[in-house]
This record gives structure tokens, C-alpha cells and sequence, in this order.
């Protein structure tokens, strides 16, 4: 029997290669299809690989983008050496480590902060430009494969917009991934007012969007591949962990806002308190690693280094086959996410 799940990617930098493990064990799966997803940053990215690699070369062809992408990212030249080489470099824990007290990262964290990515002049150069206009975007509104949605930030207004298939290009990959302390703003110009205006990061507004999955021809689970820690024990203390958990808050705070309007309906449902069919009553699932993401740190977002690129992507395997050997059953009967707990 082959159930039907949307898919909502979060955003988190190289920590996203979690996401391509996730999607790389879902494309091993004849019993589960992928209806529609959305997705943020490095959630946009994971998701523009897996569609315009299933539309021109099926599930062979989607696996392919997606290695493409990460071996791009982390300037891995043969898949298979590196993956052989990872099983003896240090461990996640101490490159993590061995960034943190690394002196060229730090003096270019540093400099982020005091100097804006304007400064360069000529110089300036977007270091996802080359992987973002390799995608096909061109076949994202052929009809074949999931629905895509993909969210930034109007600068401007402050609100989200949310891009769906045939309006994703290259360069709106690039402004759902668009750090402003990193990259210059993206400008998109909005074909039906004409208006051009200036998008961040997604992330600050939808980390990732669920709502355009709330549709009716979608199924009604909702399985988001989470890579930002909802939870953390302990006052973070130094710089780096205050920066690291102030991250997280700020990318999940959206995230979080749609889940508890998620619960509202779903309590108002239960109660009878709405007609019936009035609203959809969307079941929520979750992927993640909140062991394996709790220690790393941002840098390891911003350092996309071979040994934690494949680690996690294994790692994002193992978490989907994990999910799915415990709550396949519960797929379009009941969710496995307790939103109430969440919220109490």
C-alpha cells in the first residue's frame, strides 16, 4: 500500500545534508510517495534537487541531483572515496570543536559581524550561485512530481512570500537561503505588481511555511524533517552557545506558530466546534536528531566539511527509517507529533 505525506524541510545551512540523508531513504521506499513540499534555506535547496531531479530522471534522478548538490557543497569529488575516507576522520564532536577554536574561522566570524557583505564592491561573490543555477527550474512547472513551495523574506515588508513551482528560479533558491550578515539581499520583482524589492533568509518567516500544504488536495500528513533543536538543557553561558541558541529560537519561532495554530483547529475539530470539511485536520509528524544536532553548533552550518556532511547524511537515513518502522501505520490516521504535550 503506498501512503501519500507533504514533506516541510527546514532550513540550518550544511546541517541540511540531515535532510538530504531523509530524502535519500524516502527515494528507497515504494510504499510512501511524496505529495508536496515546502521547504526554507537548505530546505529549498533539498527540495528544488529532489523535484527537478525527479522530473527529468524519476527517483535515479532525484537521488543523483541531490548528490550532486552536497558533493558541490562540501567539494567532495568522488562519492565514494569520501565516504570510505569519512570512517576515519575525527569525529562529529571534535570537528565541531576544532572549529570553534579554529583562529581563520573565528577572525571571519568576526568580521561578519562588523562588516556588511556591501563592503566587497566587485568582489562580492554569492558562494551558492554556481549550485543554485545548475538546477533545472525551468521543468519545476511541468506538472510532474510534488508540488513545491518555496519561502523568503520581503525585506521591505517584513512578511513571507511563498514561490510556488513555475515561479521558482535559481534566484529565488537564492533568497530563501539568503543570511543578510552573509550574502547581499536577492532582488525579486513581483510579476503582477511589477515591484521589485529586496528578500532574506525564508527562515525569519517560515522555517519552513506549512500552511500552503494545509490545502485540500493534499493528503493530511505533514511530516517535517526538523534540524534546529526545538529544546536545549541548560542556560547556554559563553558567546557561542548564547549566538548558537538565539539561532535556533529565532528559526523555530515560525515553525512553532504554525504548530499551535495546527492544534488550535485540531482541539476545535475534536469539540465539534467547527462544521465539518470546514477546515482540514492536518496530522503532524517529525523527523530529527535532536542528539546529533545539540552538538554541533552554528558553525558547522556555515563550514560545510566532508566527514560532517556525509555523517549526518547517514544519520538523516537512519532517522527516516527509524520514523517510518515506528509510526508508518500511523500515516493518514493519526498524528505522531503530541501537540498538545508541546504546547502544555
Amino acid at each position: 500500500m503506498v501512503k501519500k505525506i507533504n514533506l516541510a524541510l527546514q532550513g540550518g545551512g550544511a546541517h541540511g545534508a540531515f535532510t538530504w540523508g531523509v530524502l535519500d531513504y524516502l527515494l528507497d521506499r515504494d510504499d510512501i510517495e511524496v505529495a508536496a513540499i515546502s521547504g526554507t534555506s537548505a530546505g529549498a535547496l533539498n527540495a528544488a534537487a529532489f523535484k527537478s531531479g525527479f522530473v527529468k530522471g524519476d527517483k535515479e534522478g532525484a537521488r543523483d541531483t541531490l548528490d550532486w548538490v552536497w558533493s558541490q557543497m562540501g567539494g567532495i569529488k568522488d562519492m565514494r572515496i569520501a565516504n570510505w575516507a569519512t570512517q576515519f576522520a575525527p569525529s562529529t564532536a571534535m570537528v565541531t570543536q576544532m572549529l570553534e577554536s579554529a583562529m581563520p574561522f573565528s577572525l571571519t566570524e568576526s568580521l561578519s559581524s562588523i562588516v556588511s557583505p556591501y563592503s566587497y564592491g566587485p568582489f562580492y561573490q554569492n558562494p551558492l550561485q554556481s549550485v543554485a543555477e545548475h538546477l533545472d527550474c525551468s521543468v519545476l512547472g511541468d506538472g510532474k512530481g510534488p508540488d513545491l513551495f518555496i519561502c523568503a523574506t520581503n525585506v521591505r515588508t517584513g512578511k513571507i512570500r511563498v514561490f510556488q513551482d513555475g515561479e521558482i528560479s535559481s534566484q529565488v533558491i537564492l533568497a530563501s537561503a539568503c543570511l543578510p550578515e552573509v550574502f547581499q539581499a536577492i532582488e525579486l520583482t513581483d510579476p503582477i505588481t511589477g515591484k521589485t524589492d529586496p528578500y532574506w533568509d525564508g527562515g525569519f518567516t517560515g522555517n519552513p511555511a506549512l500552511f500552503p500544504l494545509f490545502e485540500k488536495r493534499y493528503p493530511r500528513d505533514v511530516v517535517i524533517v526538523n534540524i534546529n533543536p526545538l529544546e536545549r538543557v541548560g542556560t547556554p553561558r559563553t558567546p557561542e552557545e548564547i549566538h548558537n541558541r538565539m539561532s535556533e529560537i529565532s528559526f523555530n519561532s515560525s515553525l512553532l506558530r504554525e504548530l499551535r495554530a495546527v492544534h488550535f483547529v485540531h482541539e476545535l475539530i475534536a469539540n465539534h466546534r467547527l462544521p465539518e470539511g470546514m477546515m482540514k485536520d492536518v496530522l503532524v509528524h517529525m523527523i530529527a536528531d535532536d542528539e546529533l544536532m545539540q552538538g554541533l553548533t552554528a558553525r558547522t552550518k556555515m563550514v560545510p566539511t566532508v566527514a560532517v556532511l556525509l555523517r549526518m547524511k547517514e544519520a538523516g537515513r537512519v532517522a527516516c527509517e527509524k520514523f517510518l518502522d515506528a509510526h508508518y501505520d500511523c500515516l493518514g490516521e493519526r498524528a505522531s507529533v503530541d501537540l498538545e504535550k508541546m504546547f502544555a
